[in-house]
């Protein structure tokens, strides 16, 4: 089984701690994780921004740098909608405007491949208890993407209460957005600021000492708010909790 990691934009500039751990989560599991150094930016940024012909090069760019691997894991659940949903949708639209079937079958070649971190070690390893060790009080924010265009469900929370040590913790409104919402947290600053301020707010109501979640663009945005207040409780990415153990506990 060939398994390259999709670390992508925000995890390799601001998060690399989040990328090592699906690797020491992996290679705990017995996987072997390659890290194509071709792979760039997914071009989810420039297509919800409406430039979809500027977003093209970067689908074939990322159908070449994953090309030979039987699956293609990501700890985002954004990016990983960007390639399962909307590369059909960027192909689709090329064929239609007639101009060949490259960007289509680049795109197709992703989809089936493409697995967000809890999907690939629920579905394809078929684990929940990762051997984790983590003994804090969580309370997890399930993410947009993975929540609605991935359908994520119950795979982050079955990983999470396999952990030992850990004490997973209600969120209220759980299920609300964020605020983030990549270049909506631009153009909407006042929205976004106030949506986020009510998560962090429900987030604290529990007691729990961590906020967790599954993809680290929506954790920026809560981190940052979780800050300006000067809180205690810490945003961290669900793998780095995942990764932890008896032996390495998170400081």
């Amino acid at each position: 089984m060939r398994v390259a990691l999709f670390v992508t934009c925000v995890n390799d500039a601001l998060y690399p701690g989040t990328g090592r751990a699906v690797v020491t989560l992996l290679d705990r599991l017995g996987v072997e994780v390659d890290f194509p150094a071709a792979q760039t930016c997914c071009g989810q940024p420039q297509y919800n921004t409406g430039y979809r012909r500027e977003t093209e090069p970067l689908v074939l760019r990322s159908a070449r740098a994953f090309e030979g691997y039987d699956y293609v894991v990501t700890p985002s659940g954004s990016c990983a909608a960007m390639v399962r949903d909307n590369y059909p949708r960027i192909g689709a639209k090329a064929l239609a405007e007639g101009r060949g079937s490259e960007l289509a079958e680049a795109a197709a070649s992703l989809v089936a491949r493409t697995f967000e971190l809890t999907e690939f070690l629920v579905d394809v390893l078929g684990v929940t208890d990762v051997g984790a060790y983590f003994p804090h009080t969580v309370t997890y924010h399930p993410s947009c993407h993975g929540l609605r265009m991935l359908g994520l469900g119950e795979r982050p929370r079955r990983l999470l209460e396999a952990v030992k040590g850990l004490e997973l913790r209600e969120l209220p409104g759980a299920e609300e957005c964020c605020g983030f919402g990549g270049t909506f947290a631009v153009k909407n600053p006042d929205v976004s600021a106030a949506m986020g301020a009510d998560k962090v707010r429900n987030a604290l109501s529990t007691g729990a000492g961590v906020l967790c979640g599954a993809d680290n663009s929506c954790l920026l945005h809560l981190d940052g708010t979780l800050r300006r207040r000067g809180a205690t409780m810490r945003a961290v990415h669900l793998a780095e909790i995942l990764a932890s153990t008896e032996t390495e506990v998170f400081a």
